[in-house]
């Protein structure tokens, strides 16, 4: 019999602790806040948008045949330095939208 109490004690201190345990994730979990907001999101997409103008600005200049004919068109203003400049400025928001903190 003194057994049998003795293995009992242990179970009923483990299940407090389970039970403990449960208690302090579910006050953890309304502790927790995501680690970027609303507003970090929409910054993220609009850098997106600017990366993808860039690379769309940056298409293009090819010619129908390029073995008789050359299209100077490629070495723009508009390819060489405005896109590549829109593709760096997109990344660098990136970088803006995921460092950005939260007010709160």
């Amino acid at each position: 019999m003194a057994q049998a109490k003795s293995k009992n004690k242990p179970a009923a201190s483990v299940r407090q602790s389970a039970s403990q345990a449960t208690h302090a994730a579910e006050s953890d979990k309304k502790e927790a806040r995501m680690a970027l907001d609303k507003r970090n999101y929409l910054y993220m997409l609009t850098g997106f948008a600017i990366i993808v103008l860039g690379f769309v600005l940056m298409s293009g200049g090819g010619s129908e045949n390029p073995a008789t004919e050359f299209n100077y068109d490629m070495f723009s203003f508009r390819r060489i330095t405005l896109a590549p400049i829109l593709v760096l400025g997109g990344f660098a928001f990136e970088i803006f939208a995921i460092m950005h903190k939260p007010k709160g």
